[in-house]
């Protein structure tokens, strides 16, 4: 009997303690808003980069692939705007992050 008791305040606090586990890194654009994946494939191409996958992580465009210098890069973008949020970068031997720091 406790436990039919006290269900409705267990049920309360998880959905309370929901939010505070919540990623930085989750996009939370509108659906309704969202750009083409292929606009993201476009704008990645024109920058000499090879796209391997778009797909959606957390409500954000990831992408992966390989750019200009060789090395494989992984990528979260807000799907509404396609402004990049995100960037890993597993850089080859001869790569280095201040080819980055320019760009």
């Amino acid at each position: 009997m406790i436990f039919f008791k006290t269900l409705p305040w267990l049920t309360l606090a998880l959905a309370l303690a929901g939010p505070l586990y919540a990623s930085d890194d989750d996009c939370y654009d509108p659906v309704d808003s969202w750009r083409p994946k292929s606009e993201l494939q476009q704008q990645l191409q024109d920058k000499g980069w090879q796209v391997d996958r778009i797909k959606v992580d957390d409500g954000c465009y990831e992408a992966e692939g390989v750019d200009t210098l060789g090395n494989h890069f992984e990528a979260k973008y807000s799907p509404a705007s396609l402004k990049i949020r995100e960037l890993e970068i597993k850089f080859t031997e001869e790569g280095s992050a201040s080819d980055y720091l320019d760009r």
